[in-house]
């Protein structure tokens, strides 16, 4: 949520980046917001002339009563009342208003970055730098379910019959891997500073309507039946959410922290669940990183975040590239936003395995997130990044790592997490 002063003073700046966001639907918010605004101040500034009025003629009240003018002290009297009733027409007046236009802010998409390339979805996004070769094999890469399937590593059909599509049971080594990959990146960003964390895996609608847009609530969250509570996308929800409400201390910042949770997910939209395969499902796990700052900060944590998951693909033996998220494909709240995509040696392209996200101050402003000043308090700004998010790692690393006989190679650096295994062998013909 954007500031209603810049919005005030800027609206053709906003309304020129709602147009960069391919949203011209969204264009009358502006003009309804200023009106709102218009008249939030008004009801405000009229509500304050009857308060001092009030109060004024209160203490003559007393005066009156002394000098034993009593029919005068009555007309006062009558004024206090008739006074008290528009103050609580006003009150409610003024609180519809506000309301109205939290709303209306709520859906006026964040200023985008200078640096965003401008482009209407993801197949305009831009490609920056690729760190290693990508591998191409000299024998067939299979699909990713067919190498898991043969190392006895997936159950896909029972998860079917038990949960339904878009679910997957891990056994064995490939189970072992995916949890050995997720500790391997706590340990990683713990030694990069950050703060381990795990969060809770339900919250509630004031936090998710403060962590996102409408309509990514609408397409992403699961809502528990009979309470006010939903199951996480991202441990980034609860995770931000923790800080509501809250001003913090300046010399608490930066808050660095690496979290672990499940994440549970729709999916529902263009994508959709894959028929076969655990690219895009219901249910996977997740290590996130999170940035709590001041905002002359975020745009150097923007580039350390984005860079750490590069470090640790890399450490992995898996080439990775960076793209930049054109202004179509940023989310409301996102100021910035980058995917890491993974090379995938069996479709001789790209794949997203995490996205890293400045999204200034329109998520503090949502929850209230503010940091004490020398002038008095100031909205903090909140970065996240994807640490890596098993499976879409799993198919990074088997495919990456596959040897002709059907073996999957475990790195060095993950080797300690595996027991000392150097290989997942074939189990099946």
């Amino acid at each position: 949520m954007i500031d209603i002063a810049f919005l005030r003073n800027h609206p053709d700046e906003v309304r020129e980046n709602i147009r960069k966001k391919f949203q011209d639907k969204k264009l009358p918010l502006v003009d309804e917001a200023i009106a709102l605004d218009e008249k939030r101040r008004a009801l405000q500034t009229e509500g304050d002339s009857l308060r001092a009025a009030r109060n004024a003629i209160s203490k003559q009240i007393g005066q009156l009563m002394k000098e034993k003018k009593l029919e005068e002290a009555e007309a006062a009297k009558a004024q206090v009342n008739a006074d008290a009733v528009r103050l609580s027409e006003l009150e409610k007046e003024t609180e519809e208003a506000q309301s109205r236009l939290t709303q209306v802010m709520m859906r006026i998409p964040n200023i985008i970055s200078p640096e965003t390339p401008i482009g209407k979805d993801d197949s305009e996004n831009v490609e920056g730098k690729r760190f290693l070769e990508p591998k191409t094999p000299d024998f067939e890469v299979p699909y990713h379910l067919d190498i898991l399937e043969k190392l006895d590593g997936i159950d896909i059909d029972s998860a079917r019959r038990t949960s339904g599509q878009g679910f997957y049971y891990l056994t064995g080594d490939i189970a072992r891997l995916h949890s050995a990959v997720l500790t391997y990146a706590r340990d990683f960003m713990i030694n990069k500073g950050f703060t381990y964390c795990i969060p809770p895996y339900m919250i509630r609608s004031s936090v998710v309507s403060g962590v996102m847009s409408f309509e990514e609530m609408e397409g992403m969250m699961y809502k528990i039946e009979g309470e006010d509570l939903y199951l996480i996308g991202t441990s980034e929800h609860s995770m931000i959410g923790r800080f509501m409400g809250q001003t913090l201390d300046e010399k608490q910042l930066p808050l660095t922290l690496t979290s672990y949770s499940p994440c549970f997910r729709k999916e529902k939209g263009a994508h959709g669940i894959e028929e076969r395969g655990i690219y895009r499902i219901h249910q996977f796990e997740k290590q996130e990183m999170i940035v709590i700052c001041k905002p002359e900060d975020s745009v150097a944590w923007y580039e350390k975040m984005w860079n750490y998951t590069v470090e640790l693909f890399v450490s992995l033996g898996i080439p990775v590239r960076t793209l930049e998220c054109c202004s179509g494909d940023l989310a409301d709240l996102k100021y910035r936003s980058v995917d890491v995509e993974a090379w995938s040696p069996r479709q001789q392209k790209y794949f997203e395995v995490g996205s890293c996200s400045n999204l200034t101050d329109a998520q503090a402003r949502r929850l209230g997130i503010r940091y004490k000043t020398e002038k008095g308090s100031a909205f903090a700004h909140t970065l996240n990044n994807t640490v890596v998010a098993p499976p879409r790692m799993l198919i990074a690393f088997v495919e990456n790592h596959l040897r002709a006989d059907g073996s999957v190679e475990i790195p060095e650096a993950l080797r300690p997490y595996m027991g000392g295994k150097t290989e997942i062998s074939v189990k099946k013909a």
